[in-house]
């Protein structure tokens, strides 16, 4: 694996982070039993385990079945007419 280093990390720093979300972070790590680095590299790590906004839409387009548009707004009509 000739360029590629495993275990080397990388170290990103964040200017400008606002006083409230610092000390709601800090308040969240110390809750936790972590330290602030640990706590943002595990809030980190959960983001980037989700799938993208544009991911999740392009998929949930290519799904065959379901209620087509105009099913679901008649069916909220209906039950608006309902009340």
């Amino acid at each position: 694996m000739l360029g590629v280093r495993l275990g080397m990390s990388k170290v990103i720093q964040v200017r400008n982070v606002p006083d409230e979300v610092h000390t709601s972070l800090r308040e969240r790590a110390a809750a936790a039993g972590i330290s602030l680095s640990e706590y943002v590299l595990v809030e980190l790590r959960r983001v980037t385990e989700r799938s993208p906004n544009a991911e999740v839409l392009m998929r949930s387009a290519q799904r065959e079945g379901g209620f087509s548009r105009e099913e679901i707004v008649a069916a909220v009509r209906s039950g608006r007419d309902e009340r």
